[in-house]
């Protein structure tokens, strides 16, 4: 799917069409609402962003048809959610340009708190988040593993060999046409874990690895008692 946000037409990004969708108050809320990965309903962004069911309704049109949202329809009900995990990184990299702009602004708290059993180790879109991804994205930076600029991760030679042991290949990674590693703001810690193509690398390895596996809920992980040898040993510096 084309990343609206980084469409071009012609020479010109669509910047002023993307502009537009993201600048209405309303719009915004029911976007920043949704940046946990949920599908909500439209009855429950109504109240989110404080519209008439008439305005909600246009409104979730207009993102629609933008492309920033995704439409399913469960029986009676309409979902909505993030359309792709590049619409997503893009809001991301928007929300850090504006704190960046005016940092004496805390970030707003996503409009729903994240449920007790997603916090230790969930999935945000293609990586893994949670208290367990944050404690291993501290350790990385801790011990020297991954270097730290701005927002931008990069793996150091001692990193690059931690991580070919985990079955990720640096070089490669740096191939992808998405960012190397980038931070990404963990909703329930407040505190970031590690994003782009080494985030998406790394849940991949220890899924493959037998160290997390998915549940019947959805965004949820499971640790599995190997995995919990692995993290444990990482953590402690074994």
């Amino acid at each position: 799917m084309i990343n609206p946000l980084t469409e071009a037409t012609g020479q010109f990004p669509g910047l002023s069409r993307i502009g537009a969708l993201l600048a209405d108050p309303g719009r915004a809320a029911m976007l920043w609402a949704l940046m946990d990965g949920s599908a909500r309903p439209a009855g429950e962004l109504t109240l989110i962003a404080g519209l008439s069911p008439s305005a909600a309704s246009a409104h979730l049109a207009r993102l629609a048809d933008g492309g920033l949202l995704a439409l399913e329809v469960r029986g009676r009900h309409r979902y909505y959610r993030i359309a792709s995990a590049d619409i997503a990184a893009s809001i991301e990299a928007l929300m850090n340009l504006a704190q960046a702009a005016a940092p004496q602004r805390p970030t707003p708290r996503p409009a729903r708190t994240v449920p007790v059993d997603m916090r230790y180790a969930r999935t945000c879109y293609d990586h893994m988040a949670g208290e367990l991804a944050v404690r291993v994205y501290e350790r990385l930076v801790g011990d020297g593993l991954l270097t730290l600029e701005g927002d931008r991760l990069d793996a150091t030679p001692a990193g690059a060999e931690q991580l070919a042991g985990w079955g990720i290949d640096v070089a490669s990674q740096r191939t992808r046409r998405r960012r190397f590693a980038c931070t990404c703001p963990d909703w329930s810690e407040r505190r970031p874990h590690v994003g782009g193509a080494l985030g998406a690398a790394l849940l991949d390895a220890w899924s493959s690895q037998g160290f997390v596996e998915r549940t019947e809920r959805p965004r949820v992980l499971r640790v599995t008692p190997a995995g919990h040898r692995h993290f444990d040993d990482f953590l402690r510096g074994a």
